[in-house]
């Protein structure tokens, strides 16, 4: 089995399409790899799917890296990218080095993706130089919400449009191998997409990005309520795990889970002895 890297998916622009999918453990990491998917992200997103938050903001770098040593249990053919969360980079190189760093070494990850433009720059310099790969990431930035003032679209006006495009190829000249645009407009993204030498990696940002990535359980339909308008569902999972699990709480309280072939017996001369042993009448 031989892993993508960086350098292979910066070499894929203008010659496939990539595929990306998040994952926070090793048996959706298993089928995400399985199914020929070029990456394989540990977002911050796990602060939202798995964690039950509302937002990513309360994600800490020791969340990521556990979910991390997870997904890469095992050797995987895809790269796996590891999202460094809120407040692991921010303060400058030094701390982003040190956050991306344990990333790498205690969670197996091949590259990191960090949010923001130009106010990141010399962050990513410094990783770059220090020998790790960096995926850029504009447009909606989670971790930036706050003043954002909730999960907004970005680049609507042509003056926020066109400062997206310069943070776009500001973080290729710094040495991101990718950029990840999210909830921008198509129009945009697909600027973007041609100015840059470098792969774009949509999610809300149209058809005309070198890639895409979606949250595993938007796309595999684990969760309840409604879907993002930019999620496609391709599978719908929810409603097919709550039938199981009632099904196996009615058969545990009726009694007819586990039945004679969900356990075993021990041979019947063993069981003689152990009564002899007990001094009584041990049950079957």
């Amino acid at each position: 089995m031989n892993a993508l890297t960086s350098l292979h998916i910066r070499n894929a622009k203008g010659q496939r399409r990539l595929a990306m999918l998040t994952a926070y453990d090793s048996g959706s990491a298993d089928v995400i790899d399985s199914a020929g998917a070029d990456m394989i992200l540990i977002g911050d997103s796990l602060g939202m799917v798995v964690m039950g938050k509302t937002d990513t903001l309360s994600v800490r770098l020791e969340d990521v890296l556990h979910h991390c040593r997870a997904v890469c249990s095992s050797p995987r053919r895809a790269l796996v990218v590891a999202d460094l969360p809120f407040m692991s980079y921010e303060s400058g190189p030094q701390r982003a080095l040190e956050s991306a760093g344990r990333l790498f070494q205690e969670g197996g990850a091949r590259a990191v993706k960090l949010e923001g433009g130009r106010d990141v720059l010399p962050q990513v310099r410094a990783l770059v130089q220090a020998g790790i790969p960096v995926m850029g990431h504009l447009g909606l930035t989670p971790q930036r919400m706050a003043v954002f003032g909730g999960f907004t679209v970005q680049g609507k006006n042509a003056q926020s449009a066109a400062q997206l495009v310069q943070d776009a190829l500001a973080l290729v000249e710094a040495g991101c191998f990718a950029v990840l645009l999210e909830c921008v407009p198509r129009e945009l993204a697909a600027h973007i997409t041609r100015a840059l030498d470098v792969p774009t990696i949509g999610i809300g940002a149209g058809p005309d990005c070198d890639g895409q990535v979606l949250v595993f359980h938007d796309a595999m339909g684990m969760m309840p309520g409604q879907q993002l308008r930019f999620v496609k569902r391709f599978a719908h999972l929810y409603p097919i795990m709550l039938e199981a699990a009632r099904a196996y709480v009615a058969e545990v309280r009726e009694g007819s889970f586990p039945a004679s072939e969900h356990g075993v017996s021990m041979p019947e001369a063993e069981h003689e002895e152990f009564i002899k042993l007990y001094g009584g009448d041990a049950p079957r």
